[in-house]
């Protein structure tokens, strides 16, 4: 279908930021869920694929709603959806809060009190999510998963917002610092194309997304790759 592929090849926009969908192998090749599902609707297409990488998310998004990429993956939210199309979700990915071992805090409703600062990936789905919907506490945007930890840990906030797999390994990784029970959110991570590239194109992408969860391909991909904390959605 011409229309996924104007510059002759299927860009497919890749975020490394979010590990339970893609990150580099040994080699430093891109790999993972998302990379598996556009080689995939590349074989669909009859088409060459090439990887337009980002080690964020923001930055994956802006690529696809600039026509710089044929399809992304991110997750779905009300401040994306300007300029973008998106799919059902085809994972979903539960948001916990890590905070260090001393904090008084035991549940995820008393993190929304004044004097508390959170951090967050600049632009990550937690971003946008706690923008709307915390009302007391303070946001404090970071430049990824990594810094997010690195900053709890230095005392700089109370709370840090992230994929519950990569906490949970934080917290196993160094004493220190324990997960909140439950989680504050779910991810729906879907595919998406630019708005311009119409009806037609959503609804063979949306078509494409359940035809791979239903056939069973999301979810030997997230065996594959050894992906723990998320699911394949409904």
């Amino acid at each position: 279908m011409s229309t996924f592929t104007p510059t002759g090849k299927l860009r497919a926009s890749i975020n490394l930021g979010n590990p339970i969908l893609a990150n580099r192998d040994a080699r430093g090749v891109p790999v993972g869920v998302s990379v598996d599902l556009a080689e995939a609707f590349a074989a669909r297409l009859g088409a060459e694929l090439e990887l337009v990488v980002f080690e964020k998310a923001a930055a994956s998004v802006d690529a696809v709603r600039a026509e710089q990429a044929d399809i992304g993956f991110f997750a779905i939210d009300p401040a994306r959806s300007e300029g973008l199309r998106f799919t059902a979700p085809y994972v979903l990915i539960e948001g916990s809060y890590l905070v260090r071992d001393t904090a008084t805090l035991t549940d995820n409703a008393e993190v929304d009190r004044a004097g508390t600062r959170i951090a967050v990936g600049a632009g990550s789905a937690y971003d946008l999510f706690l923008t709307r919907e915390l009302q007391h506490a303070q946001i404090v945007r970071v430049q990824g998963a990594p810094a997010v930890m690195a900053t709890l840990r230095a005392g700089q906030v109370d709370v840090g917002a992230g994929i519950r797999q990569l906490l949970q390994a934080e917290a196993q990784r160094a004493p220190g610092t324990r997960l909140l029970p439950g989680r504050f959110m779910v991810i729906q991570q879907a595919m998406g194309t630019p708005a311009s590239r119409g009806d037609e194109a959503q609804a063979t992408l949306a078509a494409f997304v359940e035809e791979m969860k239903a056939s069973g391909f999301v979810a030997e991909a997230l065996k594959r790759h050894r992906i723990e904390g998320a699911g394949v959605a409904p």
